[in-house]
């Protein structure tokens, strides 16, 4: 029996003041794993936007572990920075960026069919095309 994977992750991250105003955030356990915000608040949206996509992409889709989360009174920070947790949920980005197909049956008509399949016309992809387009999405 297969073990499902929880979709929340809760990782420390490391918030440094930008000259200019706004913060650089870091996540040290998690490689490349850095994003910014104008404020607080929106550093910690953004972060956990960041670390959702990246647990998604690096740990998720390669079926690897994610790598354990360093208590945060065991990271050195600089004298202007501060750490805080962040969570996230790796649920929107599974439904954004995977690649599980959905079957779907559709009715067209019979003569629409007949040229399609003479053209070897490929149905499942039309039709993602067709819809990327009408959503604007790509």
């Amino acid at each position: 029996m297969e073990t499902k994977r929880s979709p929340i992750y809760v990782y420390p991250a490391i918030f440094t003041p930008e000259p200019e105003g706004g913060y650089y955030i870091h996540f040290p356990d998690i490689d490349n794993c850095f994003t910014c915000g104008d404020t607080i608040e929106d550093g910690m949206m953004m972060a956990a936007d960041a670390l959702a996509l990246m647990i998604y992409t690096n740990y998720e889709e390669t079926d690897s572990p994610a790598p354990e989360s360093t208590p945060i009174l065991n990271l050195k920070l600089e004298a202007n920075e501060f750490a805080t947790y962040v969570s996230c949920n790796t649920t929107e980005c599974r439904k954004k960026f995977g690649t599980k197909a959905v079957k779907k049956t559709l009715t067209i008509p019979e003569w629409l069919n007949d040229a399609a399949v003479k053209e070897r016309i490929n149905f499942s992809q039309v039709l993602q095309d067709a819809l990327k387009e009408k959503l604007n999405v790509h």
